[in-house]
């Protein structure tokens, strides 16, 4: 199975060809550690984990950071339950990175953050003694110079004007560089769509008020900074784009192909994660029931169940071996969480980080036919910009200008349960309108 993507190779070639040296042969890559962002978990990174490897990048040396407390403080010098701080944010990266490389016996390792998890590089290579075990750094949509700088939140690991923000900025060397000296760095920004590098504070729920920072935020002084026109905060991290990038400056050469190379017997895993309070958290959510069901894909009507499992302590819902090119349906059932459908593309390789969270029904979608979600981890909907619909209408709440939801959610009055469309850009899942009068939502994840 090959995944449908724009022809971008041809748009990338000269560039790609272009710069710097081989770091290793084929038969030597380094180990590299990648770092999620706010609220995220290490699941984000499967589909550039699989673009990795269908490259020839071996499995064993690919790691993903998963943060147990994954959302930032609001006052970073502040304790706060269920999140954590930039120091804490750190040490967890350190001790990944130490993981890799005893496992892997490298003795320095490539870094690849996506929004926050590029502070944590940044702080690391800084402050936590990581400049000597590090090659290079690669941040996609990095909040580098604060997603704002000003009084608002004046503590937040955000504001450019922080405390943490204002010491990880300082001019280091005799070159006065943003960039910890010895360590190559490269930035993946876009040109004006990055939710979190706008002049207006709208995506930060402060509308009309200047954020003080603009749309060349992430760019660093010192690194190779790298503009990606039209991408959003997300994409210029995930996208293929953005891996062919990334791929480049560790290797020095472009890769031989932006789509996924297809296992025979995918094989996968992963936890079932839930929440402390309204916050996600990464920690293990014991005694969910997972059931696995596969699924029509033109109808999502079930046909068979393939795989059942009630998680214990650490939180594992498998191993599963899937079938090729099959739709599946992972059911979720957890106290306190309606139970949750969540529907995904066939998955073309193995995976041990498909990660699952049960949601929650509020009172008032409790009392409508069905509630259907269309979410896409790895971007966000851009009106004018992707070929998008949900049960062949636009996107709810999807409006124009900058991208900035991941979620799109429609209720249904109707009780009858049918099938409900999901396209975006070539991915197509199709699901089933699950009663919410039964305490049952439903989501559509998209993979690419």
């Amino acid at each position: 199975m090959r995944i449908p993507l724009r022809p971008v190779l041809a748009a990338l070639a000269a560039f790609l060809l272009a710069a710097c040296a081989p770091l290793a042969t084929q038969d030597a890559r380094p180990a590299i550690v990648f770092v999620h962002g706010n609220g995220d978990s290490a699941s984000i990174w499967h589909s550039t984990l699989w673009r990795f490897e269908s490259n020839g990048w071996p499995r064993g040396r690919l790691f993903a950071l998963d943060a147990p407390n994954p959302l930032a403080r609001t006052d970073d010098a502040k304790p706060q339950d269920g999140r954590s701080g930039t120091l804490e944010h750190m040490q967890q990266l350190a001790d990944e990175v130490e993981r890799a490389r005893k496992l892997t016996g490298a003795d320095k390792v490539v870094l690849f953050g996506s929004s926050r998890g590029g502070n944590a590089i940044r702080n690391y290579l800084r402050n936590g003694g990581g400049a000597g075990k590090v090659s290079h750094a690669i941040i996609g949509g990095g909040t580098s110079h604060g997603v704002w700088a000003g009084d608002y939140l004046p503590g937040s690991e955000f504001n450019g004007k922080s405390p943490f923000m204002s010491a990880l900025n300082a001019p280091q060397g005799p070159g006065g560089l943003e960039v910890t000296p010895g360590v190559r760095f490269l930035t993946l920004r876009s040109d004006n769509y990055d939710k979190y590098a706008q002049p207006d504070g709208r995506w930060i729920g402060q509308p009309g008020k200047p954020t003080n920072i603009g749309y060349d935020a992430p760019a660093l002084k010192g690194a190779e900074n790298v503009v990606l026109p039209g991408r959003d905060h997300r994409e210029v991290a995930f996208h293929p784009e953005a891996f062919a990038h990334a791929w480049r400056f560790i290797t020095g050469q472009p890769p031989a192909r932006l789509d996924i190379a297809a296992e025979l017997t995918p094989v996968l895993n992963g936890k079932v994660n839930g929440f402390l309070g309204n916050d996600p958290t990464n920690l293990p959510l014991a005694g969910a029931a997972v059931e696995i069901y596969e699924v029509s894909p033109q109808t999502g009507e079930r046909l068979g169940r393939a795989h059942a499992k009630t998680v214990g302590a650490d939180g594992l819902w498998g191993p599963f071996a899937a079938k090729p090119g099959a739709y599946y349906e992972f059911e979720v059932r957890a106290p306190g969480f309606a139970v949750t459908h969540i529907y995904r593309s066939p998955f073309p390789r193995s995976t041990d980080i498909v990660h699952l969270r049960p949601a929650r029904l509020s009172a008032k979608e409790r009392e409508a036919g069905s509630v259907v979600s269309l979410t896409r981890p790895r971007g966000y909907f851009g009106l004018g910009r992707d070929r998008m619909s949900l049960d062949g209408k636009p996107l709810p709440g999807v409006t124009a200008g900058v991208a900035g939801l991941a979620t799109a959610k429609l209720v249904l009055d109707e009780p009858a349960v049918r099938s409900v469309v999901a396209e975006f850009n070539g991915e197509r899942i199709v699901v089933r309108s699950w009663p919410a009068k039964e305490n049952r939502i439903v989501f559509a994840e998209l993979h690419y």
